[in-house]
């Protein structure tokens, strides 16, 4: 079981099956709350979020966060998309979304920024390491086609 925010600051437990309601799903891991790079992608998807509904897709996206942090996150940067807070890493692993990270000489295990494409609950289509700049105009676009 997960915890699942709103930005209504709802809180839900669900599971898999949960995000597997929506036809098609846009699952977006991303490290850490209320960092640049992070904040900027919630704010570009939350600004499109019209746009992926129009095509029927439902975003979501996910963190090792705690729902607490999840509920700062969506109240500073005023987001307009569901949180899902996996301490336990279990969606982070179940996608490939957790490996190791390079950082000059140091190796750590880290989130790897990932967007995964669900239709039916299968995934159609993923994106891996992905830059923050543009990333969900790229996508929007590549659904319209």
């Amino acid at each position: 079981m997960f915890e699942l925010i709103h930005p209504n600051k709802e809180v839900e437990k669900i599971n898999f099956e949960y995000i597997c309601k929506w036809k098609k799903v846009i699952l977006y891991f991303y490290p850490k709350d209320n960092t640049p790079w992070c904040t900027k992608e919630a704010k570009d998807f939350s600004a499109l979020k019209e746009e992926f509904e129009k095509l029927g897709y439902y975003i979501v996206w996910v963190s090792k966060d705690s729902i607490s942090s999840h509920e700062r996150f969506i109240e500073k940067q005023e987001l307009k998309i569901d949180l899902i807070s996996d301490p336990e890493l279990i969606l982070h692993k179940k996608f490939g979304a957790w490996g190791e990270k390079k950082n000059y000489w140091r190796v750590y295990e880290w989130t790897i920024r990932s967007t995964f494409i669900l239709e039916d609950c299968k995934m159609v289509k993923e994106y891996k390491n992905v830059k923050a700049t543009w990333h969900a105009e790229r996508v929007l676009e590549q659904l319209k086609v």
